[in-house]
């Protein structure tokens, strides 16, 4: 009989397969179990099979310093700087951890400086401050850092907010362009810069900006939001209909992406979103104590028609925020509403924390304590300000750069120069605003469009159609400006600037001789005093001047017939020469 046969079954071989993976994480398992000296080998086994890959050299040079072979940890690091990899700018870092380990403090600094100006990613920033501690303590003086290369445009981007918070808008621009030009990639600066163009007006500007970063990052909120209020204002609504509809469906989790949504719907119209994000801040830790958040939701709550709401958020802001007259300018119109002596209709309530633009130039006109101050240290006041001087009609535009006078800083003067060089502007709001830029003090030449030419404008020269300019005449305009300027505005005293060189230059050159300046003076507060419909007699003028009555009225007679004011202004003149 045959015998049978035992088959062995064969078993399957899977080969191992030793390369630089196999060694990593072999390890890896070793530094789990805090085998530093089989990590090592296995590391050292790694770097032999990618000699060329910096990470195995580090991970070989990371166990030798936790072995506390420093020197020999820092000879690696320096073979990858100078033959492996030398953009691997951490080394330096590594390299510094050593050498304060060793007592090298003087080493350290050295590399952790080069490190700090070198390195285009800062992983190791916040370690580096410490260690910027404890070096300078162990040396007994400040590290000589000159930059950190991985904040480069945060010191300016810092300031640049800084500015726009400051409503320094022109300046804040300035210094953002330079920054996203230097730095393409920085998208919150561009974000910033697009509201920068926008706080002046200069929407195409905005829309260039803001869609740069979205084409970095289509989903940025920031950008998004902004863009949403640039089609507002642009009139875009397809566009505007079409963004609305995303942000309608986000929920964000920051705080200062909740607050950016929460705003910016609440100024698209959308109050009903603006107030459910407004009541989340609110609930939360930082909601407590700041008096524009209770404005910002009481203003989503009055133009959703919650005015008992509206009525307790305010007085919130109000106990929040004592000294300023807005909670109280808002309480007062919602409690006219609840009192049915007023429609809501009738008041714009904006979310920006500040009073109504049209109620602010009404209490410039009403001569109102320190608004030249508010003009000057408000930036979202500014900003409406701007805002107005470039797209408000022509009434508003003539009252701002009747504000801007007692202002007179450096954002207003290039303001003015920009509006003066505008073609299509009207030329009596252009020859206001360059009164106004001179009585600032404005030192360079002006430029100026108007009638559709181009005119540099002398800021000590009150007319470029004269070929000379006076003494005596400007003594006579110093005179009247100076007896004029508390009782006129910057409108009624650039009218009587205007009237007297169009005088003087209808005459030219055969101008009569100016004896006394009161007389003429005192005649120019007449007719300007006329002009504007306000009351004034003879008498009252000649006392303020100390001329005579008759010296007055035959200067007065003088300057209508030379100027054509009867026929220019009959209604006004109807009654001109009035019984003394």
């Amino acid at each position: 009989m045959e015998k049978t046969k035992h088959l062995t079954p064969r078993r399957k071989i899977i080969p191992l397969q030793m390369d630089a993976t196999f060694f990593f994480e072999r390890a890896v398992q070793s530094l789990d179990r805090y085998r530093y000296d089989k990590a090592l080998k296995y590391f050292r086994r790694a770097v032999e099979y990618e000699p060329e890959n910096p990470v195995n050299h580090c991970n070989m040079a990371g166990i030798l310093s936790e072995m506390g072979n420093y020197a020999e940890s820092n000879n690696v690091l320096r073979n990858v700087i100078d033959t492996v990899d030398p953009s691997m700018t951490e080394c330096y870092f590594y390299m510094a951890n050593n050498y304060a380990n060793m007592e090298d403090f003087e080493s350290a600094e050295k590399a952790l400086i080069h490190y700090l100006e070198h390195d285009p990613h800062g992983h190791f920033l916040d370690e580096s401050e410490e260690m910027i501690e404890l070096l300078s303590f162990e040396l007994e003086r400040p590290m000589k850092v000159t930059n950190i290369k991985s904040r480069e445009g945060w010191f300016e981007h810092d300031r640049a907010r800084s500015l726009l918070e400051e409503g320094k808008f022109t300046e804040a621009i300035k210094l953002l362009e330079k920054l996203v030009n230097a730095h393409p990639e920085f998208l919150a600066a561009h974000n910033n810069l697009a509201l920068g163009y926008y706080y002046v007006g200069r929407l195409e500007d905005s829309f260039s900006s803001v869609r740069r970063v979205l084409e970095s990052d289509p989903g940025n909120l920031h950008a998004l939001c902004n863009l949403a209020i640039f089609y507002q204002h642009s009139g875009d609504r397809k566009g505007l209909d079409e963004l609305v509809g995303l942000l309608d469906k986000t929920y964000p989790f920051h705080q200062e992406h909740v607050f950016k949504l929460a705003t910016t719907m609440g100024i698209l119209g959308h109050h009903e979103t603006a107030y459910r994000h407004f009541r989340r801040l609110l609930k939360s830790d930082a909601g407590g104590t700041d008096p524009c958040l209770y404005h910002y939701a009481a203003v989503s709550c009055y133009n959703t028609r919650k005015y008992p709401e509206a009525h307790r958020l305010w007085k919130q802001a109000e106990k929040l925020d004592p000294g300023s007259d807005i909670p109280k300018f808002y309480l007062s119109v919602v409690d006219s509403v609840l009192s049915g002596t007023s429609d809501s209709a009738s008041v714009t309530v904006s979310y920006h924390y500040h009073l109504p633009f049209e109620e602010q130039l009404r209490q410039l006109q009403r001569g109102q304590g320190a608004f030249p101050e508010r003009l000057r240290n408000d930036p979202l006041l500014r900003s409406s300000f701007f805002w107005a001087l470039r797209h408000g009609d022509r009434d508003t535009k003539l009252q701002v750069i009747q504000a801007y006078g007692p202002v007179a800083d450096s954002e207003v003067e290039a303001a003015l120069r920009e509006l003066i060089m505008q073609s299509d502007e009207d030329d009596y709001v252009k020859k206001v605003a360059i009164f106004v830029l001179r009585s600032m003090g404005a030192k360079d030449p002006l430029d100026a469009v108007i009638g559709g030419r181009e005119v540099k404008y002398d800021t000590g020269v009150y007319s470029p159609n004269l070929p000379v300019w006076n003494d005596s005449w400007q003594g006579v305009l110093d005179l009247a400006v100076g007896r004029m300027s508390k009782r006129y505005d910057i409108i009624q005293q650039h009218d009587m600037v205007t009237l007297w060189v169009e005088f003087l230059s209808r005459l030219y050159p055969a101008v009569p001789k100016i004896g006394k300046k009161e007389g003429w003076s005192g005649a120019l507060e007449y007719l300007t005093a006329k002009m504007h419909r306000r009351p004034i007699s003879y008498r009252e003028v000649s006392l303020r001047y100390g001329a005579s009555i008759t010296t007055i009225s035959k200067n007065v007679k003088m300057i209508d017939e030379v100027c054509g004011l009867r026929q220019k202004m009959s209604s006004i003149f109807a009654n001109f020469h009035e019984n003394l």
